[in-house]
């Protein structure tokens, strides 16, 4: 068999990094972790070729040279997946289609011939039987969730490696929370499922022998859903490995604030070579806070435990939302002036959305107040739902809190605000740090001479050099991120 794993193209958007990502000649953040992991779990005899449409211009070629075309995708990657479905159609190569999006929505695409859904562990073995067979079904989705012991190596070596800022890998799936605008538990379920660390130290083994070296984002979407485990049997026995390698890799996570509670396990990942995680804040609210059963962000105060982690040794970035029911119109500067005082440099604030199949959506289907889909994009500007705010007055507090956070001015007073929170750590993980002089040069040449907000750049660059020198690589990436939002933003 001949394979194309094909990886739609995703918009321009918050966490594209499109243009920041120009300044060290990358093309996108991370590759498409979900289509490898499938690729390894298919015939090591069949040829298989990677296209994600990210890096990689897709050509008819590539599609006439497959018998079956594989597609993964998220909402947030429509627009690509419609265009990529009637290339495939028009040159007569059947598709099979998974990933969040076609198992949330495979109904709406009767184009697609086969749908192989949920966790590929469970529901792709019994498509490949049946296809060899010559009695493949339409779709295959299961109820289970797959034994991640199952989980193979992900086909690291179909990348091409260069293209990229961040490899990515995965320890675990599943959320133990229930916020109810999230369909994460929907998907992978409230059992945190945890690949053995030997496996996990197997995947670090093979972009290790690939010469990866630089960030590897851990892609769990919380990386202490099981602390315990992630204390005791991981965070040791990769500390060991990190310290016999020389220190190759610096991992960033995403994971609940209660992280903060625990400062022996942050400073056991402070000198392992974790760098940063983000964290769904959401909002400061505490009434909202409970509207949405983010139990994990209750009864605590939020900016010491942002602090304490970035006291630690980690960088905080953080999800906010407003739009929720109990939002008054307070809400906005608040929302601000936590964002400034937290020092959280990349805030991706966005209006609440309800995905489909979340316990929001449910409440707000039965309320009648649905309005579309969900775009899955956070920071579009887009809602699904009727807001119990005036949708007028809504919308210019929300830009109002983009414009005061991202404008020149006071997001380089936020990068400030960081370092004086932040404890650098000064191990051998700084090793691993490239040369960054040529991405240096051109954000002297675009933020410092052609930007019209320059004059912020130049005042950081000289402020970091007499405050904090040994951070001038973050002050430098900091104001490469902030040009990238300031597009996006369209500031």
């Amino acid at each position: 068999m001949k394979i194309l794993l094909l990886y739609p193209q995703y918009p321009d958007s918050f966490w594209s990094f499109k243009h920041a990502l120009k300044f060290i000649s990358k093309k996108a953040a991370v590759p498409p972790l979900g289509l490898i992991t499938v690729s390894a779990l298919l015939p090591q005899s069949w040829q298989k070729k990677l296209i994600d449409m990210n890096v990689t211009l897709l050509k008819d070629e590539y599609i006439l040279w497959a018998d079956y075309v594989f597609i993964s995708a998220m909402y947030i990657q429509k627009e690509s997946v419609n265009k990529v479905i009637n290339k495939c159609e028009n040159l007569n190569t059947p598709m099979v289609a998974g990933g969040p999006l076609f198992t949330q929505e495979y109904k709406n695409y009767p184009q697609i011939d086969y749908f192989v859904l949920n966790e590929a562990e469970i529901t792709l073995p019994i498509f490949m039987t049946d296809l060899s067979a010559g009695k493949a079904k339409r779709v295959y989705k299961t109820d289970m969730y797959a034994n991640l012991d199952m989980t193979p190596i992900p086909d690291y070596h179909l990348l091409d490696m260069k293209k990229y800022a961040f490899m990515n890998v995965q320890i675990s799936r599943g959320c133990p929370f229930s916020c109810d605008f999230c369909e994460i538990t929907t998907l992978l379920g409230h059992k945190v499922r945890m690949k053995s660390p030997n496996q996990f130290i197997e995947e670090l083994n093979a972009l290790y022998k690939l010469n990866w070296r630089g960030s590897v984002s851990i892609v769990d979407d919380n990386f202490i859903g099981n602390k315990k485990e992630i204390k005791s049997a991981y965070l040791p026995k990769l500390k060991q490995w990190m310290r016999s390698h020389k220190y190759p890799f610096v991992f960033n996570i995403q994971s609940s604030i209660n992280l903060a509670d625990d400062k022996e396990m942050l400073a056991l990942m402070a000198e392992t070579g974790f760098t940063s995680t983000f964290i769904g804040i959401e909002t400061p609210d505490e009434v909202s806070l409970n509207h949405c059963n983010k139990v994990q962000n209750e009864n605590r105060d939020l900016l010491k435990s942002v602090q304490e982690i970035q006291k630690a040794g980690l960088q905080v970035s953080g999800g906010f939302i407003v739009g929720f029911d109990s939002d008054t119109p307070s809400i906005f500067q608040r929302q601000i002036d936590f964002i400034q005082k937290s020092g959280i440099v990349s805030a991706m604030v966005g209006l609440l959305n309800a995905p489909k199949n979340t316990l929001l959506y449910q409440r707000l289907c039965a309320e009648n107040r649905l309005t579309k889909e969900s775009t899955g994009n956070n920071t579009d500007s887009s809602m699904n739902f009727i807001p119990k705010m005036d949708y007028d007055e809504l919308m210019l507090g929300y830009k109002k809190i983009i414009h005061s956070i991202y404008a020149s001015k006071p997001y380089y007073q936020r990068v400030r605000q960081l370092f004086l929170n932040y404890k650098h750590s000064y191990n051998k993980q700084k090793e691993i740090n490239f040369s960054l002089f040529g991405a240096f040069l051109k954000s002297v040449y675009v933020i410092g001479i052609v930007n019209k907000g320059r004059m912020e750049y130049w005042k950081l660059l000289v402020w970091t050099l007499v405050k904090r020198p040994k951070l001038f690589i973050e002050a430098i990436t900091f104001a490469v991120y902030g040009y990238h939002f300031r597009i996006v933003y369209g500031l």
